[in-house]
């Protein structure tokens, strides 16, 4: 049966937020001080019970930091508002309800609500190709961190016992698909945990036989920072020990391999794939004007056109930037400054003011990513930053923006441990497995099978 919740006070005003990122946890902040002491009633609804730090998540899977040290619980931000852990089922735009399903039980009910801020973040995009979901590990979720860490952990295990040197080259070879922050991100991270785990702990691997491989699309990586700062990343990510594939895409793959676009079967135990996202399918589902990927259309005030009482923000908000007349990016600080401007703009909308209701204008002070052992790029106000200094920006802005004062505590201090203390190789427990059963002796009896299905195979990597 199918329960109907209102307000406990019908009289009250209800705000519904729908999800726990950067976007909604923000919201969910910003609307509780601006309507401190008022009658209006907040709900975030998230199927997660925690806020997810995301650009620490390579640090997981490497395991420089621990799920706790990312992980803040969502009622911790609660002061007036209501938290509802449930899966998302449907969003009745007409009706202005929601459909939930409660993560415990299963129980189904429907939230009613005043007014909407759709705020659910992206999905990976595997853009139909089916292989690649079922073989690829991801890199949005905790959950994606822990399994990499623990996946990368065991493939080791393995690879130091095996005596067939085919076959350990196989398990040593990791491939990572993408060439933007996600992906070189997560393979600078795993590429120097291997190569101190193995220096340390597996006396049985020789360091210089495991490959990472960047596989992207694009003419470089990381486009975002510029041609210069961009080849100075391609440069010391090689010099690092990865290899990276240009002007190429991941077309296929199976347990064993990747095929990519020119017809180059890569033989390996890992492929991790971070080539791009679209918007979460309950927004994609939306009978509204769409923009590109999926996201919603919304105008100035971050409402969607036909419907005004209904704020998108973050990943799903289709804006463009008038000054350059580009869609503003999906990036954590730009959704944090658009949570700031939807609580403004409720408050405006609920007190019937709307002289006072603001355009979102923001200038993109600029982009960083690390890009190995105590390296970074930075792009900040056309400054270019490169090296150290950059990586210190990066570390220094992300770790003063942790929610907490318990997390910075506890983030600064494991990145002192790591300084002090070797890699941990510890596993902690599986929540993806990946399966190697048709790993064979040699190689090629589990690679002939594919090229059955491809039969213009050119070359091995």
């Amino acid at each position: 049966m199918i329960r109907k919740f209102s307000t406990k006070n019908p009289a009250k005003t209800r705000i519904l937020i729908l999800g726990g990122g950067f976007a909604g946890s923000n919201v969910l902040r910003e609307a509780q001080k601006q309507f401190k002491g008022s009658d209006i009633e907040i709900t975030l609804v998230s199927q997660d019970n925690f806020f997810l730090f995301t650009p620490m998540l390579p640090e997981i899977s490497s395991g420089m930091l621990h799920a706790s040290d990312i992980t803040t619980p969502i009622r911790t931000f609660c002061k007036a508002a209501n938290f509802c852990h449930a899966k998302i089922l449907s969003i009745d735009v007409e009706n202005k309800s929601v459909s939930v399903i409660r993560i415990f039980d299963q129980k189904e009910s429907v939230l009613e609500y005043d007014y909407l801020v759709l705020a659910l973040g992206s999905k990976d995009n595997f853009f139909g190709n089916n292989n690649i979901e079922e073989f690829a590990f991801t890199i949005k979720t905790l959950e994606d961190a822990i399994a990499i860490r623990n996946h990368v952990i065991s493939v080791l295990e393995c690879a130091d016992q095996e005596r067939d040197q085919i076959l350990q080259e196989q398990l040593l070879r990791f491939v990572v698909v993408g060439g933007g922050f996600a992906g070189v991100e997560i393979a600078t991270e795993i590429n120097h945990f291997l190569r101190d785990a193995t220096k340390k702990y597996y006396k049985n691997i020789d360091p210089e036989k495991i490959r990472v491989i960047i596989v992207s699309a694009r003419d470089g990586i990381l486009p975002e920072v510029g041609d210069e700062l961009g080849k100075f990343a391609l440069d010391y990510v090689r010099k690092s020990g990865i290899e990276v594939i240009t002007n190429t895409k991941a077309v296929d793959a199976g347990e064993d391999h990747v095929l990519l676009s020119d017809n180059t079967i890569v033989p390996c135990a890992t492929l991790i794939w971070a080539g791009g996202v679209t918007v979460d399918p309950l927004i994609a589902a939306l009978k509204c004007e769409h923009g590109q990927s999926g996201r919603l259309v919304v105008d100035s005030y971050l409402r969607l056109k036909d419907y005004p009482s209904i704020f998108a923000l973050g990943d799903c908000a289709n804006l463009v930037d008038s000054k350059n007349n580009i869609v503003y990016p999906t990036t954590a600080q730009i959704a944090i400054k658009q949570a700031e401007l939807v609580s403004e703009n409720l408050v405006a909308e609920i007190t019937g003011n709307e002289s006072s209701l603001k355009q979102f204008d923001y200038h993109n002070k600029g982009v960083m990513a690390t890009i190995g052992k105590r390296t970074g790029v930075a792009l900040l106000n056309g400054k270019k930053i490169r090296g150290f200094p950059a990586w210190f920006l990066w570390r220094s802005f992300y770790w003063a923006h942790l929610p907490t004062r318990e997390k910075k505590i506890k983030v600064g201090f494991d990145w002192l441990l790591s300084l002090i203390f070797p890699a941990d190789i510890m596993t902690v427990g599986f929540i993806k497995k990946k399966t190697l059963s048709r790993l064979e002796t040699p190689i090629y009896s589990a690679i002939e099978r594919s090229i059955d299905q491809t039969p213009s195979v050119s070359s091995y990597l």
